[in-house]
């Protein structure tokens, strides 16, 4: 394990806007309460609670990766109709303690879904 630092900086913040997740026209996740997290010179990634998340288009996959800096990620891919984006959803189960704030979160790729959307809350 890794802890971040000045070398690799990770920073997690409440997102004030909403953000939705659509994949084959269908909102598959929409919160008023994501977090994003800013890791290093990496894009910034939207974490969404699993519970603003419609599971039922998720489907969880074999696939793993480890990060020295927030543990192990597991993958789910997402099903909609016809469609499927295999391995588009990532989440840290037991993240690190650095990071411990994005447990129970989801995360997407963007190019695994139609658009990940960024609205003011109102």
């Amino acid at each position: 394990m890794k802890i971040p630092g000045p070398e690799h900086p990770i920073t997690i913040a409440p997102n004030p806007n909403r953000v939705r997740v659509v994949f084959a026209g269908r909102v598959v996740a929409e919160t008023a309460s994501a977090l994003t997290l800013a890791e290093a010179t990496l894009p910034a990634v939207h974490y969404i609670p699993r519970a603003d998340a419609d599971m039922t288009a998720f489907e969880r996959t074999a696939h793993t990766t480890h990060c020295p800096y927030k543990g192990d990620a597991t993958y789910y891919s997402l099903r909609v109709g016809d469609r499927i984006a295999i391995d588009a959803v990532w989440t840290y189960e037991t993240p690190y303690p650095a990071v411990a704030a994005i447990r129970d979160h989801l995360a997407f790729y963007p190019e695994g879904v139609d658009c990940i959307e960024e609205h003011a809350a109102t």
